[in-house]
């Protein structure tokens, strides 16, 4: 993944301390009820489209905009699906970061899925049913967007439960 000109401003005097930032996740379907997947160039894994908002911009946009950047399909958001605070990433060259992921169910609505940029090696429309082989993270959410559920919300910790006296 390509690291934002804006991080790469933050780094220079913040160094490798914790940078906290939001995330989207975009899980688009097609009118079949497929999935779109990228294998990732850094991974080899097929996964999610996703990445970082640039500053001031929404997070629906966002998510529009990565999927056309890496995958050429045009799509619409849907409705939120999940959010998440994620655990803190060290990267090879110790940057650390912990992300705000919002996750995102949209609809394709235009172009063909190809791969768009050097963020991918391979781009692909998979049946829910017959999914490859996904991280928990990509699982989990293609598993919230097809459920007909209110959005999801990590569960509180015990010892922040409100009804709980003294």
């Amino acid at each position: 993944m390509a690291t934002p000109d804006f991080i790469r401003t933050l780094r220079a005097s913040a160094g490798h301390q914790l940078l906290w930032l939001p995330g989207v996740t975009a899980l688009v379907f097609d009118d079949d009820g497929r999935v779109l997947l990228n294998r990732r160039a850094d991974t080899r894994r097929w996964s999610v489209i996703g990445g970082i908002p640039d500053p001031g911009e929404q997070p629906a946009d966002c998510a529009v905009r990565e999927v056309e950047e890496e995958t050429a399909v045009h799509c619409a958001v849907e409705r939120v699906v999940l959010v998440q605070a994620l655990e803190p990433v060290t990267y090879e060259n110790g940057d650390i970061c912990q992300f705000m992921d919002i996750t995102f169910r949209c609809r394709a609505v235009g172009g063909e899925a190809r791969v768009n940029d050097d963020e991918s090696l391979d781009v692909a429309w998979f049946p829910v049913d017959a999914l490859p082989e996904l991280h928990d993270f990509a699982s989990f959410r293609i598993k919230q967007a097809v459920a007909d559920a209110p959005t999801w919300f990590e569960p509180a910790p015990p010892w922040l439960d409100p009804t709980e006296k003294g």
